[in-house]
């Protein structure tokens, strides 16, 4: 008896495990697959889900990359390109305001320059040419046959800057010609004659330009020599202020130097001097500085 109770109980033990294996089979099976199932879909699930997690922070980290390396690279590149840009721009801006510092202030300073200054230079050069009259030009011309008055001349020409012309005869004088004793010598003869002109080489370049001409010669027989009044006669002498003089050892100037402003017949001729032929600088001076004028 206790066998086959031991029996009926163990076969119904496996029928209640048989039909709890089906149940199991059915039911809790199932649902365990299925939650099986359900895990693994929800670990694929998870894993796909952390794949798609993944690749969406991948695509987000992409995308943020993508953002970020699109808006701040590329802003940083473009404020870069832009920050270039600016900065050539700047450059050229820099330069073109180089350029305008360089251009303007010189264009401004040329401007100055060109305007101010010339109509300045243009007002200094009427102010001189009304203030400032150009410098008297003086001329000493004199005949020497010995060298004597020729020296006077010189000294003369030194002291008031002038010019020097020796008036010098075509036919030059010989040491008999100017024998004074000798009433046949050539002096003699044509002192006796007052129509003799005798002839002179060359003549004074421009005589026009000189405002004081000199007048100086020897005296011949208490008169200036006839070359003189050939010269005379050769120039005008209208608005020129004329100075004769002349050199003698003994005889003084008498009516030589009227005779020659006669014949010129024209100038404002001075009262004629006799200088001493061996005067110095300081005589020479002082008598210019007495003719009043204003040297």
């Amino acid at each position: 008896m206790k066998k086959i109770s031991a029996f009926i109980i163990s076969a119904a033990m496996l029928f209640s495990l048989t039909a709890c294996g089906n149940s199991s089979s059915d039911g809790s099976g199932s649902r365990i697959s299925n939650i099986y199932s359900n895990g693994a879909g929800q670990s694929s699930s998870s894993t796909s889900s952390v794949t798609s997690s993944a690749e969406s922070s991948d695509i987000l980290n992409s995308t943020d990359s993508e953002q970020t390396s699109s808006n701040v690279p590329e802003s940083s590149l473009t404020s870069s390109d832009e920050t270039t840009s600016s900065v050539s721009k700047g450059s050229s801006v820099a330069s073109t305001n180089d350029s305008a510092v360089e251009e303007k202030p010189t264009e401004s300073t040329d401007s100055q320059s060109q305007a101010v200054p010339e109509r300045s230079t243009s007002t200094t050069t009427e102010e001189n040419t009304l203030s400032e009259p150009e410098s008297t030009k003086i001329l000493v011309a004199c005949f020497s046959a010995t060298n004597t008055t020729k020296g006077v001349a010189q000294k003369i020409a030194n002291a008031v800057n002038a010019d020097l012309y020796e008036i010098t005869p075509q036919q030059p004088y010989t040491s008999d010609d100017l024998n004074y004793h000798n009433d046949s010598s050539r002096s003699s003869i044509e002192i006796n004659d007052p129509n003799a002109r005798p002839a002179i080489s060359g003549s004074v370049a421009d005589m026009e330009q000189y405002d004081i001409v000199f007048v100086g010669y020897p005296i011949w027989w208490g008169d200036a020599p006839r070359i003189m009044s050939t010269f005379v006669e050769s120039y005008s002498f209208s608005d020129k202020t004329v100075v004769p003089f002349c050199t003698s050892a003994s005889s003084g100037v008498g009516s030589s130097a009227s005779n020659i402003e006669r014949q010129a017949g024209s100038g404002n001729w001075l009262s004629g001097t006799r200088l001493n032929g061996s005067a110095s600088d300081s005589d020479i001076s002082i008598w210019i500085n007495g003719l009043g004028l204003n040297l």
